[in-house]
This record gives C-alpha cells, sequence and structure tokens, in this order.
C-alpha cells in the first residue's frame, strides 16, 4: 500500500501557540474508511478547547467538522450508514463523535450523545479522524453519510456541527406549530442554524439576537423576521422589553439558547412566554453557576430543555437539509474565511474576534 504523510494542526497547551506535525496516515481497518480532507469547519469550541474551557488530553488535533474524500475503504465497506453504495471520490461527511456502542445510553435509551465511554478526540499517538488534517482516518463504527452529487459541499459545512445539533435540539424541543413565535439567542453558525430550522418549521416569527451586524444580517437572509443587536441594545432589560413589544406583550413560545455565554440562560428564561419551553443548546463547554428564581420558572408553565452534541442520524439529515434548500437560501454565502492548515491560529483567532461568520480549513 502506498504511504500517506499529511499535516495536521495540535492543540499542544492551554492557550500555546497551534503547531502543525506531520504524520502517516495507514490503511483504514476493515469496517473504517480513509478520507482525503476537502475541507473543515472551524467550531467556536475549536476556540474553547484552545481555550482551556474543557478539559482535554493535550495534545490533540483540531477540528470536529469535515468533508472528505473517499480515499480508500477498509474491507468490508461497500456504502455508507444509510445504504448508499460508495467508492472512491465520493463525498462523505461524518459525525465525529465515536460511542462504545456497548453502555446503558448506546443499547438501551439508544442516545450516543449520552455514552458513557464517548471518545470526540483521537490521541495524538493514533490517526485521527479530526479535521484541521490532510486526511481523515474513521475506524469501524464511526457512522459517515454520502453527500448526493446534487448538493455542493458548501452548504453542507457552512453550518458544521450547528445543524445536526439543532435538527437534534429541535427533537428534543417537540418542534413547532405554525403560530408560535421563536427568539434565537446567538448569531454564530448554531444561532444562525436555529434560525434557518425556525423558519423552515413555519413559526409566525423568529427573532435573532446577538451581534456583529453582518452575523445578524445572514440571520435575517435565513428567515428571522426581526433582529437585535446584543451591542447596540446592551442593557438585557431593554433586549426583554424589545423582545415583548414584537411578541404581542406576551414573550417568545420558544427561544433556543445558542449564544454560548451563562449570562444568556437568565435571560432567555425571562424572554420565554407563558407555558413556553427554552431550550439550551451553546452552554456544553465551561463552567459557572446563573441564579434563577424557581418560582418564575414553576408560575409560568415554563420548559427547560438540555440539547448535548449530537446523533448519527442527524448528520445525514443536515445533508438533506442542505440538499433540499442550498439553492433557495445563501446557505453557502455564510462562509466567510478559508485559511491553510498551516494558518490554524490566525483561524481561531479570527472566529475569536467574531470577524467570521464561518470559517474553514482547507489544506492545500
Amino acid at each position: 500500500m502506498p504511504q500517506r504523510f499529511g499535516k495536521q494542526a495540535m492543540i499542544v497547551g492551554v492557550d500555546q501557540p497551534i503547531e502543525v506535525w506531520e504524520r502517516e496516515f495507514p490503511a483504514p481497518e476493515p469496517g473504517g474508511v480513509l478520507l482525503r480532507m476537502q475541507m473543515g469547519g472551524v467550531c467556536g469550541t475549536d476556540v474553547h478547547l484552545w481555550r482551556g474551557h474543557a478539559s482535554l488530553p493535550l495534545p490533540v488535533v483540531l477540528g470536529h467538522e469535515g468533508i472528505g474524500l473517499v480515499e480508500e475503504l477498509g474491507e468490508g465497506v461497500t456504502t455508507d450508514h444509510a445504504g448508499l453504495p460508495l467508492s472512491a471520490g465520493d463525498r462523505v461527511y461524518w459525525g465525529p463523535i465515536r460511542p462504545c456502542h456497548h453502555c446503558y445510553y448506546c443499547t438501551i435509551a439508544k442516545d450516543f450523545s449520552l455514552c458513557e465511554n464517548l471518545v470526540l478526540f483521537s490521541g495524538a499517538d493514533e490517526p485521527t479522524w479530526n479535521t484541521y488534517t490532510d486526511y481523515a482516518w474513521l475506524p469501524s463504527g464511526m457512522c459517515f453519510y454520502k453527500i448526493p452529487d446534487d448538493t455542493p459541499s458548501e452548504p453542507v459545512i457552512a453550518f458544521g456541527c450547528a445543524m445536526p445539533t439543532m435538527i437534534q435540539a429541535f427533537e428534543r424541543l417537540g418542534g413547532l406549530a405554525p403560530n408560535q413565535t421563536v427568539v434565537v439567542q446567538g448569531c454564530g453558525p448554531v444561532g444562525l442554524a436555529a434560525t434557518f430550522l425556525s423558519h423552515l418549521s413555519g413559526a409566525k416569527k423568529v427573532i435573532t439576537i446577538g451581534a456583529p451586524d453582518h452575523r445578524l444580517a445572514m440571520a435575517r437572509r435565513l428567515g428571522a423576521q426581526a433582529t437585535i443587536n446584543f451591542e447596540t441594545l446592551s442593557d438585557d432589560k431593554d433586549r426583554i422589553a424589545q423582545v415583548y413589544a414584537l411578541t404581542d406583550g406576551r414573550g417568545a413560545d420558544v427561544v433556543i439558547e445558542a449564544a454560548g455565554a451563562y449570562s444568556a440562560f437568565a435571560e432567555g428564561v425571562k424572554l420565554a412566554a407563558p407555558n413556553g419551553r427554552y431550550v439550551i443548546v451553546g452552554l456544553w463547554s465551561g463552567h459557572g453557576e446563573i441564579p434563577i428564581d424557581p418560582r418564575y420558572i414553576n408560575n409560568r408553565n415554563l420548559s427547560i430543555i438540555g440539547s448535548a452534541l449530537t446523533q448519527p442520524q442527524h448528520y445525514y439529515e443536515a445533508i438533506r437539509v442542505a440538499q433540499a434548500h442550498h439553492a433557495d437560501f445563501p446557505m453557502a454565502e455564510a462562509i466567510t474565511h478559508r485559511f491553510a492548515i498551516e494558518e490554524s491560529q490566525q483561524a481561531l483567532e479570527a472566529v475569536e474576534r467574531q470577524e467570521t461568520i464561518k470559517a474553514l480549513i482547507v489544506p492545500a
């Protein structure tokens, strides 16, 4: 078999400069697949990991959003995990979560996002399925899905893990009724995916809160009827009053936290109408406490729903969203920046400064 060497961007320490290492990528194991990376998404979580907001067994390869071209199929692999025929050169999109398939949550609850032995990042001494790299090595049991020929890669990767994450959140939420109003807190990729899915679900009104202006402009193009600039309207009382003014004095039937900021939680509870639902999506990393009066939740009959990570099928469904809607909505235009692997630190810094809507790592 030919030797394949490739570059990969590494977190070697909290707040330390990103390093680019070279390693050999072996042939895939039986049931696995070797991909040549086409493009990888830069997620806000990558910045949090680099800054030490979640613990990692460093060093690790960066990235968990990717589209790759099939370089080599492992023994026994003839289809993707939806049963579609697969061959060299096909594009695939994969869920970077490796469940154990043996614990209670894998086999009984059937919720891979809660797997007791979940692996999100491969070790530095083994081939990686992470995505700031020239190749991705997917082990047996890691789900991947073929992207149809009629669907460009960009509308899929433009939302990265945000679209499958929000598809799961909508499932846990129980969907929307056509006459309901939605407030989305945040207008990064997760907030934009929430805005877009709320619009596609037929919400009567979608209000997106966030900053800066270029992200809010994209939210309007993806279906938000109103936007509130977090920086311009900096007092939470003013934002709450604005939401109530836009919802006939009731508040929102559904509030979606996609800001990744602890202060958003206390505000989001107050944005919800009586009998409202509040789904928490963006507070995956970090630690903190927010004071909440439980009587407010009790006396307004509020439902608070958590939604962590995502399931393999939601990656398949994210592809179908792009396939159905990329021609009618500017999904690909959410991609504003592209970086080489060697520019991974610049990519993280640009995302941290909110200069981007969506940034990609594109190998040479």
